[in-house]
């Protein structure tokens, strides 16, 4: 990857409002129940937290299959088999970290995941809202299970859910590896689970 192929992004220093309150979580969990996502898994996003974080840069959308191919070729990795244009998706962390400093020997810039809170913040911006463009799910704004596509679609197709720094495809399309371990916020209710599904 050449660094004009990484589209950064100035995520500014600021508070995040991270995770939910306690007493907000049911609610959540009801609102959402057609996912079949368990309310225990909404419960790993309490307490509510106001974190100060500095100023960090993240890529404007997900790696690509055409980005990831320059950094596997070079490594003797497999290419996933599916558009350039699309999120590359079925990657371990181990690899993912590997691409990071990868890159950033090749463009002379300190390159890592992002942390949780880096990648919360760059969703959230200085708002709390539970989507990245806001407090309220409008269908057509990423590319979820309601759209029925079933499979990746090229990065920065719904630029109307962007977050409000701009970052694109922060929500839905692919999951994404940050490097903070993963581990219930402190405080969070003794239920919610101590290890990733």
């Amino acid at each position: 990857m050449r660094s004009q192929q990484v589209d950064w992004v100035a995520v500014p220093a600021g508070v995040l409002r991270r995770g939910a309150p306690l007493e907000e979580v049911a609610a959540v969990a009801r609102r959402y129940a057609e996912t079949g996502v368990p309310v225990e898994w909404y419960m790993k996003e309490a307490p509510r937290a106001q974190i100060h974080l500095p100023a960090f840069r993240i890529a404007r959308t997900p790696v690509t299959v055409g980005q990831w191919a320059l950094f596997a070729k070079a490594g003797g990795r497999p290419v996933p088999q599916k558009p350039a244009s699309h999120p590359v998706t079925g990657v371990t962390w181990e690899a993912a970290t590997a691409c990071c400093r990868w890159l950033g020997e090749r463009i002379g810039l300190d390159v890592r995941l992002p942390t949780e809170d880096e990648w919360e913040r760059a969703a959230r911006g200085d708002d709390d809202g539970e989507f990245p463009w806001g407090g309220e799910y409008r269908t057509g704004l990423a590319n979820l299970v309601d759209l029925g596509i079933g499979t990746t679609t090229p990065v920065g197709s719904f630029p109307g859910g962007g977050s409000p720094f701009g970052v694109l495809d922060m929500a839905g399309n692919a999951d994404g590896w940050t490097c903070t371990p993963y581990a219930p916020y402190p405080g969070a209710p003794p239920q919610v689970p101590s290890t990733e599904p």
